[in-house]
């Protein structure tokens, strides 16, 4: 197009509801491109299912989260709020596995090109029989074969496939869950093949780098909530705390208090729910499809002990309500004893569960799966409940999420839920944050050409 495009600075700010991380990739990458752009949170604090709290002299996350070298747009994140420092990414993939009964199991990547690298790991994992060990190898083998994208594959379930292919019920529980229902946060039986699918070639059965596991070494709240105010003020951009959006009109506009903000586009990165509610029916008439996109929980229970009781930093379990096991003793700020996390996945079983039973069920568990415990004293325990912590990623719901675009020009959509290609996870987020940039820029830049 022939002609000038007025100052970024002279139009109406871009609108960004919901200061989660697909809202702040959104609001980062729109300030760094020099549009104006403000950012609604309605609670007092950025982060969204990643932040932080103060408990005593301790800082708790409200969940453990983690990611992995082949998240890209995440570490890129990151690096553009400084907090690539803040984390610690393993030089090689390698997990022990921990079983109540004092098994133990380690998978450790090899120095061979993927997918050959976990071969020798599958090949030695003691906490599988031989001959499961080699139809694992199989098995692994033969899901690097499907095509994620596959229509097919949304509508079949993870567990009849692992089933189908020769994975007897040992082998699901002692490797294939480790991964899927931490990743998806849903039972494999439940769970749709294509998402699975796309875990598994690309993070375990792809580039030999990929599943390198990485954690924050500081509070959530640190490493992206407080850093991406910084960024975003720093670059000129508004962001309003406890700002509550209850409507995006059309202008586009949204009303914030019930009154109208006009702005030269608006992205709407809230969870799905909130979503349906804040967007007309004119702009996504298929929203009542992705409304219902359901909810899967995740709970994480919280021991702080007076002592050390565990010495690796993370840990999987196998055959225990345990699932995975996190030591938060430095980035909680601990300075005596031990702070650990206990995180479930797919805990519709637990979430309502109260305290005082969670407590007679799972210290018990830490000190059969770590005999240092049974000596300790518990200082602390507390539970923290994401209710709504994903999606329910079952067979079928690949088909409900949205594109980024809607029927309205300068309305966007951004969230894990979203058609990313990726599973509901804080890649999945970012990434949706950085494709409803890019449609906001190209609709700003077509709209204030002269």
């Amino acid at each position: 197009m022939n002609g000038r495009m007025s100052s970024p600075r002279d139009v109406a700010p871009v609108a960004v509801v919901g200061g989660g991380l697909a809202g702040i990739t959104a609001a980062l990458a729109l300030a760094e491109a020099g549009w104006p752009v403000t950012l609604y949170e309605a609670r007092p604090r950025l982060g969204g299912a990643t932040h932080s709290f103060a408990r005593g002299g301790l800082t708790a996350d409200n969940g453990q989260h983690v990611f992995l070298r082949c998240c890209t747009a995440y570490r890129g994140l990151l690096d553009r709020l400084g907090g690539t420092g803040r984390v610690r990414l393993q030089e090689r993939f390698d997990v022990c596995v921990l079983t109540p009964h004092g098994g133990r199991g380690r998978l450790r990547r090899a120095a061979l090109p993927g997918p050959f690298h976990l071969l020798p790991a599958l090949a030695g994992y003691r906490l599988l029989s031989p001959a499961d060990r080699l139809r694992a190898m199989r098995g692994a083998l033969a899901l690097r074969g499907l095509d994620p994208a596959e229509p097919a594959l949304d509508r079949a379930a993870l567990g009849g496939w692992l089933a189908d292919n020769g994975q007897r019920e040992a082998a699901r529980r002692a490797l294939w869950d480790l991964f899927a229902v931490a990743a998806l946060n849903i039972p494999s039986d439940e769970a749709a093949l294509g998402p699975a699918a796309m875990v598994f070639r690309t993070a375990l059965l792809g580039r030999a780098d990929a599943a390198d596991i990485g954690v924050p070494s500081v509070p959530l709240g640190e490493l992206h909530g407080g850093a991406a105010l910084s960024a975003i003020t720093r670059l000129g951009g508004e962001v309003r705390p406890a700002a509550k959006v209850d409507r995006v009109l059309p202008g586009p506009a949204i009303r914030v208090g019930g009154a109208r903000v006009d702005a030269s586009a608006v992205v709407v990165a809230t969870p799905h729910g909130q979503a349906a509610r804040l967007v007309p029916a004119e702009a996504a008439p298929d929203r009542d499809a992705w409304a219902g996109l359901g909810a899967s929980p995740i709970v994480n229970v919280h021991v702080v002990y007076d002592r050390p009781v565990m010495r690796l930093p993370f840990a999987a379990v196998v055959g225990s309500p345990v699932q995975w096991i996190f030591d938060r003793t430095a980035s909680g700020g601990l300075t005596r004893g031990q702070y650990l996390t206990v995180s479930v996945s797919a805990a519709r079983h637990w979430i309502e569960v109260p305290t005082a039973v969670m407590r007679e069920v799972f210290l018990p568990e830490l000190e059969r799966l770590l005999p240092a415990a049974r000596a300790a004293r518990v200082v602390d325990l507390f539970i923290t409940r994401e209710r709504r912590a994903t999606f329910r990623q079952v067979p079928g719901s690949g088909g409900l999420r949205p594109g980024t675009a809607t029927r309205w020009p300068g309305l966007f959509l951004a969230g894990a839920w979203t058609d990313t290609g990726w599973p509901d996870t804080m890649e999945g987020a970012v990434r949706s944050g950085l494709q409803a940039a890019r449609l906001a820029r190209r609709h700003l830049e077509k709209e204030h050409a002269l």
